[in-house]
């Protein structure tokens, strides 16, 4: 997360002069190599670089929601950006669930792989190899897309300034000199941009929440039943995640779609913030069932849970997108991936620092679990808040008009800016 919080915005800026593609395989390739390294690594030291290099090399996510945007018409828009949201709302939930079946498999599949065996001898390599071999397919898969940006002079904004010049026609009559400047947006500074501003805040503010979320989650479901958690297994926990993973996919397919055409962008994060909160402070609850009735409580909840989760991402990455003209999306999408790598950063060192605080404390009010998620509620209030005008202009509900011609789109461009 350090790594990409460094060179996430330069990939953008890579991505709005040279093309989305080459950015997007040379990301894909990286996780290839480093990936598989980190597999391998005999030391915390050599881990440690390898996550690091596969930040820094890996600059995708960003240029990868401008591409959706720019390769879908208008009416499949929802359905592309929330596509990017399904992977990488699919990736958080199958990711782990991949390591938690695949993970020491020399302890767990003693058939397949005997003591003494490669895998036993790197017990976490054999996850890493399977998700670098998904993305040497995805790699090869990058061949065949087109290239999405085309860098033809776009004039937005044109103005007519009119001089009178003084000199003659030559018949006495005064000359009017018509001079015209052709004004960019793409010139002007985005960090002047609070539109992109706000959204970006709003992005990074839901992946810090989200991040601790999943850690938390994590935690509290391994943990033992005399502190207030499940008491599962890596496994248990790994079936969890691919039910929420699969139903993920099915929402975003077939039902986010048409979600997002009957509601704005702003509409759908502010409602899905503010049930996450009521939803948050039942968890402490779950923990008190067991057997079946825990299974079928908690698959619900985290399913639930996630699908509110993606909705929010979507619904940003449309805030994101819509607050700048389309040569401007690289560079705005990096920079909203670096902010969110800093978040991811802090989040799972947060997350865990505040749930070992959370099971020592002792206290009558709030003990334990319920305080852990009384704080991730607590956060999501304070999204719900930023959801509002003027932290988030309504103008973001809608993309900046390309080829601004009449008075009225003018003002609408200009909106966006100090």
């Amino acid at each position: 997360m350090v790594g990409g919080f460094i060179t996430a915005a330069p990939w953008g800026w890579i991505a709005d002069k040279y093309g989305r593609k080459p950015v997007i395989m040379s990301g894909t390739a990286s996780i290839f190599i480093f990936n598989t390294l980190f597999g391998f690594s005999k030391s915390f030291w050599m881990a440690l670089v390898m996550r690091f290099l596969i930040g820094i090399f890996n600059g995708m996510l960003g240029p990868v929601r401008a591409y959706a945007s720019e390769i879908c018409s208008e009416e499949h828009q929802a359905l592309g950006l929330s596509m990017i949201g399904t992977m990488w709302g699919v990736g958080l939930i199958i990711g782990p669930a991949i390591g938690g079946y695949l993970a020491q498999p020399a302890d767990k599949y003693p058939g397949l792989f005997p003591s003494g065996s490669l895998f036993d001898e790197f017990p976490y390599a054999l996850p890493c190899v399977c998700i670098s071999l998904i993305a040497v397919v995805g790699f090869i898969s990058c061949f065949f897309l087109p290239e999405s940006l085309h860098n033809h002079p776009i004039v937005a904004i044109t103005t007519a300034k009119v001089e009178k010049d003084v000199e003659g026609n030559g018949d006495g009559t005064p000359t009017d000199k018509v001079e015209t400047k052709d004004e960019n947006p793409k010139e002007k500074s985005l960090w002047k941009n609070w539109a992109m501003i706000a959204a970006v805040v709003a992005y990074c503010f839901w992946g810090l929440h989200d991040m601790a979320y999943s850690e938390i989650f994590s935690l509290w479901a391994v943990s033992p039943e005399t502190l207030g958690g499940l008491g599962f297994t890596t496994s248990d926990v790994a079936n969890v995640l691919a039910v929420a993973g699969l139903c993920l996919l099915l929402f975003q397919l077939f039902v986010f779609p048409k979600l997002a055409k009957l509601l704005k962008p702003i509409t759908i994060t502010r409602m899905a913030t503010l049930f996450t909160i009521p939803l948050l402070m039942i968890y402490p609850l779950i923990g008190m069932l067991s057997g079946a009735a825990l299974w079928t409580v908690l698959i619900i909840a985290a399913v639930v849970k996630n699908l509110f989760s993606v909705c929010i991402v979507t619904g940003t990455f449309f805030l994101i997108n819509n607050s700048v003209l389309m040569a401007q999306r690289g560079v705005a999408n990096g920079i909203s991936m670096s902010g969110m790598s800093l978040f991811r950063a802090i989040g799972p060192a947060t997350a865990g620092a505040m749930f070992s605080w959370a099971q020592a404390r002792d206290s009558n009010i709030l003990p334990g679990m319920w305080m852990v998620f009384f704080i991730l509620s607590l956060i999501c209030f304070i999204a719900f808040l930023e959801t509002f005008d003027p932290i988030l202009p309504k103008a973001l509900n809608d993309p900046i008009p390309e080829g601004v011609e009449d008075d009225l789109k003018l003002k609408r461009a200009l909106s966006f800016t100090f």
